[in-house]
């Protein structure tokens, strides 16, 4: 490459006016190079060159260039880079001194350093990363960093391109000082939920042949706005939970899901139009969504609780899930049994089918657990009867003999269908009253005595005894 340079050089022609030299050479020469025909252009011979001790005049400064006497060539002393000597001036001139002795004169010389395409153009980053919230409006233009690339000219930076991306385009605008700035031009609306981030490839490219190149990535992390509302898993959430569950127990979780992140992505629950009875006995985690027992649920006092739950994000948007929470029975009840009325006497002469009491059987469970069965000890003259729905009779079942049985405790057995049953009973107590059913008795049926006569009047003859059965 350095050689082609060399036979591309531009060599500018002696102007004999002022007597001053001007070439011109290609930065990056190796050391060495060809830089003008000194000899030829100054007129001078060779031999004249040596005798009269030409050479570059050393006035304290960096040498670029030396003179070869053995062929009059003014040649390049080191490597040059035009962008380390000359920065950022467009055009790049070395000015040079040749001393000639006997007699003594000097002649003045400048050397244009010219630009290649040594640099290719560099970003200050080699990524760049842009915030942008997904409620920009399209059309919005975002900055980018611009390349920097030291050659001039046509070797200098000239075009920017992006890759392809549905989302954006590259835009160049033209700055006051003629430099091309690349801006990012939104086409439409983003959508962190459907992608957070894009990643984009910058190119910047000089004019050089072949051009240089140099890129920077792009990521485009895209904001999160609260365009989403919590949206809870079910419509209606539906648990079933026995009565005896013990207290502090979860009965359930209700979940609600937000597409958003951060703030607006945060879900927290709790519970609106939930009666004040349902308040004391239920409470919803704000973080979590569990539902937990506070305390001891009784199927008899309520066997279902509607809760509205409410998930609320960080942006005010909310939603709503009914939860219905069914209690079911558990065979915690006894049966209970109310003698509605008793007789506390009875005849003993009273017709078989005597009404002496009548029971209420209730048990406030429910199903197999609410269902009560009677029973009555075998060795009573009495029998139970079922009157209507849950009630009850004791009536007598023979005949009452109060000489035989003059009181009776009656106990009357309810169980429930339960597993295991639960059981209570009542215990009747009757007194059988006396009739007129029984005549007096005498001991003996003869009776005879002996005694002396001469007794006196009132003198004990004997004793007759009779009993009667009845009171």
């Amino acid at each position: 490459r350095q050689r082609a340079l060399l036979w591309a050089v531009l060599l500018a022609a002696w102007e004999a006016a002022w007597g001053q030299l001007r070439y011109s050479v290609p930065e990056e020469l190796p050391k060495g190079s060809f830089v003008g025909d000194v000899a030829k252009d100054l007129g001078l011979q060779l031999p004249e060159l040596k005798d009269r001790d030409a050479h570059v005049f050393d006035t304290g400064r960096t040498r670029y260039f030396f003179l070869d006497l053995q062929n009059g060539h003014l040649s390049m002393m080191e490597q040059v880079d035009r962008e380390k000597i000359c920065a950022a001036v467009a055009k790049c001139v070395q000015n040079f001194e040749i001393l000639v002795k006997r007699p003594m004169n000097i002649y003045k010389g400048e050397v244009e350093i010219l630009d290649i395409n040594d640099n290719p153009p560099s970003f200050p980053e080699r990524l760049s990363v842009l915030e942008i919230s997904e409620n920009t409006a399209p059309g919005a233009r975002f900055p980018l960093e611009r390349a920097h690339d030291p050659d001039i000219g046509v070797n200098s930076l000239q075009n920017y391109e992006c890759s392809e991306s549905s989302y954006f385009t590259l835009d160049m605008k033209m700055g006051d000082d003629g430099v091309k700035y690349p801006e990012l031009l939104l086409e439409k609306s983003l959508d962190r939920e459907q992608q957070a981030a894009h990643n984009l490839i910058l190119t910047a490219s000089d004019g050089g042949d072949p051009a240089r190149t140099g890129t920077a990535r792009i990521r485009v992390m895209v904001l999160d706005a609260n365009d989403n509302a919590p949206v809870f898993s079910q419509a209606e959430y539906t648990v079933r939970v026995p009565e005896d569950v013990p207290v502090g127990s979860v009965l359930i979780a209700v979940m609600a899901t937000d597409a958003d992140k951060g703030l607006y992505g945060h879900v927290k629950y709790w519970t609106e139009k939930m009666t004040e009875k349902a308040s004391q006995i239920f409470e919803v985690d704000g973080e979590t969504g569990a539902i937990t027992l506070l305390q001891r649920l009784d199927f008899e006092e309520g066997d279902s609780y509607e809760l509205e739950v409410q998930a609320n994000d960080g942006g005010g948007l909310s939603d709503t899930s009914r939860v219905v929470v069914t209690v079911t029975d558990v065979n915690d009840n006894a049966p209970a049994i109310t003698v509605s009325s008793a007789l506390s006497e009875i005849s003993e002469d009273a017709p078989l089918g005597t009404v002496v009491a009548l029971l209420h059987m209730h048990d406030q469970d429910s199903g197999a657990n609410g269902e009560v069965r009677c029973s009555m000890q075998k060795d009573v003259p009495f029998r139970l009867e079922k009157s209507f729905e849950d009630y009850y009779r004791v009536v007598t079942a023979r005949e009452l003999d109060r000489e035989q049985e003059s009181e009776y405790n009656v106990t009357v057995l309810a169980a429930d269908g339960g597993s295991p049953a639960l059981q209570s009973s009542a215990v009747l107590a009757l007194r059988v009253l006396d009739v007129n059913d029984n005549a007096p008795v005498f001991a003996e049926e003869r009776y005879s005595a002996r005694l002396a006569e001469n007794n006196a009047a009132g003198a004990l003859v004997l004793t007759v005894r009779a009993t009667d059965a009845d009171w």
